[in-house]
């Protein structure tokens, strides 16, 4: 097989939990930048790294990367590229997005359009065509520019990675499944533990949980834009990334997990968005106030999303809401607790600092992880017997 190099953007200052996914699903990393990974794989990388992976938004094909500082210099070695190898005649390309940070060129729109001009005046020498129908597969292309490095990709995710299929029901500010599977992977959290959402909303952390501990892989009931590049990656190979995704799924395992929300209406939503997942009989959803929160058990994970005030008059509500969880809190005091938030008094209302606090950016808005460390419970004596 011939080898490739991908790329995965994800959320920023998540870096470490994506590269720790790229490596045990075997591929080599390349280069780790703010909010993107570069890694080696082959053909069938493109299948797997879009069934299997969890935390990144998607992936793309690597078509390559130079410096550029002008839109001339751009237009040419983007030209020089071998568009031949990636696009066949009748395929439907176009620039999707371009974003750059710390470089001379800036614009968006130009970019794009130049990018695009030479990628048809390439591919014009190519196929000695003046005109492309591009009635084909779509190819759609995407341009990251860092301190006048330039990267070209071209999208073989289509549709975000976030969308696993089960969301069909949303509540109010959620929290994207790549984002929540990130969080929850830096956690010590395993499927032996108990864990609780007090704020669960549509579901998206006990979903996501329930799917990590039972091995289920995320993109397994979803398709890709990719499925279509029959000259770049066969149909056997999607074939087998879902038939290993199959063989991977934990079916005979219990796990604890819990998700409250003080809206009855949200709960429902929630329960019909695992049943969607195929993970309903993992996870107990309940009408609850944080307020009311408590467990019998003595060690456990909280990892939730409380409300941070979108509007003005919510945020007058925020100190007495925070304090309330810290009641709550106070009583599950053996627990372990990681809260995301964009409330920048969080941790002045909870009474106490986290013993980490990770910023996170959320699209564009700054959001903190605050990590609160319960102890270890006890190992469990081993049977003598056994």
């Amino acid at each position: 097989m011939n080898t490739i190099e991908l790329i995965a953007p994800c959320h920023f200052g998540l870096e470490s939990v994506l590269k720790r996914e790229i490596q045990d699903l075997g591929y080599e990393i390349i280069q780790v930048e703010d909010g993107r990974i570069t890694f080696r794989g082959d053909e069938l990388a493109i299948a797997r790294a879009n069934v299997f992976i969890r935390t990144a938004e998607r992936i793309l094909v690597k078509a390559g990367s130079f410096p550029a500082k002008t839109f001339d210099q751009l237009f040419e070695e983007t030209k020089a590229l071998p568009w031949q190898e990636y696009i066949p005649k009748d395929g439907k390309f176009w620039v999707s997005k371009a974003s750059t940070k710390n470089s001379t060129l800036f614009s968006g729109s130009d970019i794009q359009s130049i990018v695009k001009k030479a990628i048809v005046e390439k591919l014009k020498t190519i196929y000695h065509v003046n005109w492309f129908e591009e009635t084909g597969a779509e190819y759609p292309i995407r341009v990251f520019i860092n301190k006048d490095m330039v990267s070209i990709g071209i999208d073989a995710s289509g549709v975000s990675l976030h969308k696993r299929g089960y969301r069909q029901l949303v509540g109010k500010a959620p929290i994207s499944e790549t984002l929540a599977s990130a969080l929850i992977l830096l956690t010590p959290w395993n499927k032996d533990r108990i864990l609780v959402d007090p704020f669960c909303g549509s579901g998206t952390f006990p979903i996501e949980a329930a799917m990590i501990g039972a091995r289920i892989a995320p993109g397994m009931n979803r398709s890709f834009t990719a499925q279509k590049w029959t000259n770049l990656v066969s149909g056997q190979h999607w074939l087998e990334g879902v038939e290993e995704a199959e063989d991977r799924i934990l079916r005979d395992i219990k796990m604890s997990i819990q998700g409250y929300d003080i809206d009855n209406s949200i709960v429902k939503c929630a329960m019909e968005n695992a049943r969607a997942a195929g993970v309903e009989q993992h996870i107990h959803f309940q009408q609850r106030s944080v307020a009311e929160l408590s467990h019998p058990k003595k060690y456990g994970f909280i990892i939730t999303n409380p409300p941070y005030g979108e509007r003005l008059e919510e945020k007058e509500e925020l100190p007495d809401l925070y304090r309330m969880i810290a009641k709550s809190f106070d009583r599950l005091d053996t627990w372990s607790k990681y809260i995301i938030t964009s409330y920048e008094e969080a941790e002045k209302y909870l009474g106490k600092k986290a013993d980490k606090n990770r910023k996170i950016y959320n699209g564009m808005i700054k959001a903190y992880y605050y990590q609160y460390m319960g102890p270890r419970p006890p190992k469990q004596p081993r049977n003598s017997e056994g």
